[in-house]
């Protein structure tokens, strides 16, 4: 059964699971208020979406002594695959229909160079300022971590605040303890209007 947790709070993740190397990191959300026409546009990566739909991608920033110093450590819609391979974005969901995840990141934990010691998740609203879109629009949001080799869920963090006014989140950390990997729940907002900005905060 997966471990639900709490803001703030931090958990082993390959100490509790031995031999734990391949993991599925998948993110979810929902628009507060659902359009007669769908939801499609939702995670569209470049500003496909038309109308009010909400444009929101999840990103992986991947830090070197909590420092980030090489583009291609940025993993995002528009560059997939991190340059090692340890990390994987399989793409925009365009549709976000169901209740499952609405992006998904493959991790080869074993692959992540020894330099890198964290691996921070965010999500932003793609064109925020101009539609004038933020995180109050977005209910059920959640990040999950699932072991690649049975699908089991290992943990599930839902973002349960008002983010009201916020248009980028910090959702989680994944960061090494000594030869361990660990867990820490972020969910913390921040008015950056892009994901350039929030990559800024590391530099």
């Amino acid at each position: 059964m997966a471990i639900v947790l709490q803001k703030g709070q931090k958990i082993d993740l390959t100490k509790g699971h031995p031999g734990l190397e391949k993991i599925i990191v998948g993110l979810g959300w929902d628009p507060v208020v659902k359009k007669a026409s769908g939801l499609r546009g939702l995670l569209g990566g470049g500003g496909g979406a038309g109308g009010s739909n909400m444009d929101i991608d999840a990103s992986v920033i991947m830090l070197q002594d909590d420092k980030f110093v090489d583009k291609s450590n940025l993993i995002y819609f528009g560059n997939l695959k991190s340059k090692c391979g340890s990390v994987t974005h399989t793409g925009d969901n365009t549709t976000g229909d169901g209740d499952g995840d609405d992006e998904q990141v493959l991790i080869d934990l074993k692959k992540v160079p020894t330099n890198i010691n964290k691996m921070v998740f965010v999500v932003n609203i793609y064109d925020c300022v101009k539609r004038k879109q933020d995180f109050g629009q977005v209910e059920n949001a959640f990040i999950r971590v699932m072991n690649s080799s049975n699908n089991e869920e290992l943990l599930k963090f839902s973002l349960s605040e008002n983010y009201a006014g916020s248009t980028s989140l910090t959702v989680a950390e994944i960061y090494r303890h000594g030869n361990e990997w660990k867990f820490g729940a972020v969910g913390s907002g921040s008015s950056d209007a892009g994901l350039s900005e929030m990559v800024k905060r590391y530099s």
